[in-house]
């Protein structure tokens, strides 16, 4: 999104579970095309309201898993914010060897890549 649309649009990601460490394979299949995750840090929605992001002051949240969507219908009974859920397949655990695994993190990337130009044009 951030590559697409720069700082015309304020995004954040956010997961459901605090402490993960950004996978190797999404870093690999991301580079690939120009966007760098390796500094990327992992947060939760939580964690974003304790270092001062306002939740209520955004306008969309989109949920990639059905966690995802849980936890930010949580968030909709105290603000006016919008869910929308993307389902997408989730790729970790997928392949055997290296190329297989990568096979399957690019179909991910490509779909969220393609949801994001329907939902918000590509550029």
């Amino acid at each position: 999104m951030k590559k697409l649309h720069g700082s015309a649009v304020y995004v954040q990601s956010a997961g459901v579970r605090q402490g993960l460490e950004i996978d190797g394979y999404a870093i690999a299949v991301c580079k690939e095309i120009g966007v760098e995750l390796s500094r990327h840090r992992s947060r939760t929605m939580d964690e974003m309201e304790e270092w001062g992001d306002d939740i209520s002051a955004f306008e969309l949240v989109v949920a990639l898993s059905p966690a995802a969507q849980r936890k930010a219908l949580e968030f909709t009974a105290y603000c006016s914010l919008a869910v929308e859920y993307w389902p997408v397949l989730d790729p970790s655990g997928m392949g055997e060897r290296r190329e297989q695994t990568l096979h399957f993190y690019r179909q991910t990337r490509d779909q969220i890549a393609g949801k994001i130009a329907e939902r918000f044009g590509s550029e």
